[in-house]
């Protein structure tokens, strides 16, 4: 599936597509047991208007592929490990690069599997996804600033790092993994599995955070928020950064009535931040005329 070819940037799909895919991802979301790989594929399709439901389908054949070519119980979660990491980091040569960092690609499981390159929480559900289905006892790690992969329970764990192709690590490495990310010292707590919406709400963070830095982006952002405001949990402040959003896009009746709504919902615990916010529907309104 890998592909070198040049490739357009991701756009989103027309509002009556987008609709559907918002809904088939609030559904996910809210079902007893979210599925990883359907929610990153949801988000992709949220993104990009040219992945349909060929293309979902498409790439689930993919990770099942690649879990076709990792070998039958190769022992415990060292030997697991290792496995994952020859076949999907040395044979399909899947791992992560700097400039990685600068492409919203990087964070579209679709667009992960073609170009064999994304951020390291990316590349962690292609190992998670690929190893699941080969029966391995694998889960996310969301270590500071740095997403990993765990094979094992706690007493035998072994962490791998799909953005270094799947290197597996000693527990020195992770504690400089961690220094060199976020600064802080490993702890214990910080090994323990995420689960399915803690790796979706974390890449939500990372698409929001890579529209905010480029505001002719701010589809993306949208869109992103949208999604986010769609997991069963979320900070209120999403509204409000929406809101912002939408004014920013010139749509500025929209954006003034989420403005309201949002200083409705702070006015019982901060009433100067929600006169603020009230101002700026105000200034929003105005910008009508």
């Amino acid at each position: 599936m890998a592909s070198g070819q040049p490739h357009p940037q991701p756009r989103p799909p027309s509002s009556g597509r987008a609709a559907e895919v918002r809904q088939r991802f609030a559904e996910e979301v809210r079902s007893e047991q979210p599925d990883l790989a359907t929610l990153c594929l949801l988000l992709g399709a949220a993104a990009d208007g040219s992945l349909d439901e060929a293309g979902i389908d498409a790439a689930q054949m993919e990770l099942d592929r690649l879990a076709g070519q990792l070998p039958y119980r190769p022992g415990g979660p060292h030997a697991w490990a290792t496995a994952a990491h020859r076949v999907l980091g040395e044979r399909f040569g899947f791992r992560g690069t700097p400039p990685d960092y600068q492409r919203l690609e990087s964070s579209l499981l679709h667009e992960v599997l073609r170009r064999r390159r994304g951020l390291p929480i990316l590349l962690s559900v292609v190992w998670l996804e690929v190893a699941r289905r080969a029966g391995a006892p694998v889960y996310g790690v969301a270590l500071p600033g740095h997403f990993v992969v765990g094979f094992g329970a706690a007493g035998e764990q072994v962490l791998a790092d799909p953005f270094d192709g799947g290197r597996v690590l000693t527990g020195t490495d992770a504690e400089l993994l961690v220094a060199g990310a976020a600064g802080v010292p490993l702890e214990p707590a910080m090994l323990e599995p995420a689960d399915a919406l803690d790796v979706v709400r974390r890449i939500l963070n990372n698409v929001r955070a890579w529209a905010a830095a480029r505001p002719e982006r701010s589809d993306v952002g949208l869109w992103g928020v949208d999604l986010s405001l769609l997991m069963p949990s979320h900070p209120a402040r999403l509204r409000y950064e929406r809101a912002r959003l939408l004014v920013e896009r010139g749509e500025f009746t929209d954006g003034a009535e989420e403005l309201e709504e949002y200083a409705g919902l702070i006015d019982v615990v901060d009433e100067g931040a929600a006169e603020k916010v009230r101002g700026e529907a105000r200034a929003a309104r105005a910008r009508l005329n």
